[in-house]
């Protein structure tokens, strides 16, 4: 795709390294690997694997600077409608601190302090019941950002609840999850922003029924007046968001509830606490120092000058193995569009497809496309320096993979066989928590969700809107009728041939 978006000069910059790789752009810049680190709270980021030089990343600044990074940060802080598509504010930060100082941005992290404060009397009623078991149901960003914490976090043993999460529409999920309980010592949260989505209500149907009515039934939603009257649950169990906040980016929220239950009330708050720490460093922070938007010029750099289709993160931490999942729709909801905010084309390409695994185990997977395929496949490489568990030996081994994978796809290996060698030239960059505590892994997500915001700055999109996901949803609701042995008109041929199949 032919770029006018400020890439020109990128491209000139790309051309003049051509031929240049890894190990010789750290050998022609002595402070390079100091120079690209940052260390902000518990995150140490390094950029050194990076294909561009000293003079190339200026420019990626310059064009940061051109789209007003550090005024578009100020605009979401604020509580300006930058979601234009659906007029609303987008206050996610505002869920877990007091970045933003206008009387909006004031206003809702009140509404979110005194929403935190119910919860936490929710959880703490709950731990003194007889409550051993939580189920979540929900979908998207009601499931998989707590999921992916509640996974991370909870702790090796003695936790109070155990929290099991139901997502998919299909019977089996909800069949093989309450198999294995108690409907007397059992709860279940229900998570829908709208309390529309057709997933969430038909699980929450089956459990509501499996507990016998809605007595130890919860709810969370922007529409907490449709989730009482749906499902009969008493107006004390229902905890309500906000429009200024996207699934996605909900986590920080209520949405949170089951997040709270698995790892503790306490702990919950420290997640948000890291969160907030990010937010602080990305609003004040100048862009050649600022973390997110260093992350978000690599990505750009990546996929709009050296045209990469795909990124990859490997977690070299087993308790981070729902991370890529996570970030594949934090990122490609997000980023996935084809129109600019004015309804324009893009002329530039938006997001690439991000997948991934975890470390060690990916290594006997797909790591040999990696390391010797056709394509180059950029990556986020995560570890932890401290574990948690007493095998020292095993973090050890961890930790050698991590770094020898690193090398290996920088470097490379010359060999007089060619079924031997490898090329190297693969980008990497490497980011290290101190350990995988709340803090640390709120600090990692958010600085995420703000890299993500710095690229559709850069690419002039609507990064908190999703109506891609829409259509589909759509004609599902159309044919049910029809797979119900209703007369439907169809107008699809292939469809209309497969449900006569199915009938």
């Amino acid at each position: 795709m032919t770029t006018n978006n400020g890439f020109d000069l990128l491209h000139a910059h790309a051309q003049r390294l051509q031929g240049m790789d890894i190990p010789t752009l750290l050998a022609a810049e002595p402070d390079r690997v100091k120079r690209l680190a940052l260390k902000v709270g518990p995150l140490y980021v390094n950029f050194a694997r990076q294909t561009y030089d000293r003079t190339a990343l200026d420019a990626l600044l310059e064009l940061a600077a051109r789209r007003d990074v550090a005024g578009g940060f100020a605009r979401q802080f604020g509580g300006e409608r930058i979601n234009i598509t659906e007029d609303r504010a987008v206050l996610h930060s505002a869920l877990r601190g007091d970045v933003g100082t206008t009387p909006v941005a004031l206003a809702a992290r009140a509404e979110a302090s005194a929403v935190l404060t119910q919860m936490g009397a929710l959880v703490k009623a709950l731990e003194a019941g007889t409550v051993t078991d939580i189920v979540s149901v929900g979908i998207g960003g009601s499931d998989l950002g707590p999921r992916l914490v509640a996974d991370a976090l909870r702790p090796a043993s003695g936790a109070r609840f155990r929290v099991h999460f139901v997502s998919n529409v299909d019977g089996a999920a909800m069949q093989r999850t309450l198999a294995t309980l108690d409907p007397a010592t059992t709860a279940g949260i229900l998570i829908s922003k709208t309390f529309g989505t057709q997933e969430t209500l038909l699980n929450g149907s089956i459990l509501r029924d499996w507990l016998g009515g809605s007595e130890r039934l919860y709810a969370v939603s922007a529409n907490p007046e449709r989730a009482a009257k749906a499902f009969d649950i008493a107006a004390e169990r229902v905890l309500p968001m906000w429009d200024w906040v996207g699934g996605r980016y909900s986590l920080w929220s209520a949405v949170g509830f089951p997040i709270a239950l698995a790892i503790g009330f306490e702990r919950f708050g420290q997640l948000l606490e890291g969160a907030a720490e990010m937010d602080a460093h990305a609003a004040s922070a100048p862009l050649e120092h600022n973390l997110p938007v260093l992350h978000a010029l690599t990505d750009i750099w990546n996929r709009n000058v050296l045209g990469h289709a795909t990124h990859a993160v490997m977690t070299y931490d087993q308790r981070l193995a729902l991370l890529p999942a996570y970030l594949q729709q934090l990122v490609m909801e997000s980023l996935g569009k084809r129109v600019k905010l004015d309804g324009s084309p893009v002329d530039a390409d938006t997001v690439p497809v991000w997948w991934g695994g975890a470390g060690t185990d990916v290594q006997h997977s797909f790591f040999q496309a990696l390391h010797q395929g056709s394509s180059i496949v950029p990556a986020d490489f995560i570890g932890c320096v401290h574990s948690d568990h007493p095998y020292a030996i095993n973090h050890q081994a961890l930790l050698a993979n991590l770094l020898a994978q690193t090398e290996a796809l920088a470097n490379g290996q010359d060999s007089e066989d060619p079924h031997r060698q490898y090329p190297g030239g693969r980008p990497s960059t490497l980011i290290l928590l101190d350990a995988l505590t709340p803090h640390a892994l709120g600090a990692l997500i958010a600085m995420y969700e703000h890299a993500v915001y710095v690229q559709s700055l850069i690419w002039d999109i609507n990064a908190f809107d999703q109506f891609g996901v829409e259509l589909g949803k759509q004609l599902a609701s159309q044919l049910l009728p029809a797979l119900q042995g209703e007369a439907v008109e169809i107008t699809d041929p292939m469809t209309r041939e497969v449900l006569a199949q199915l009938r």
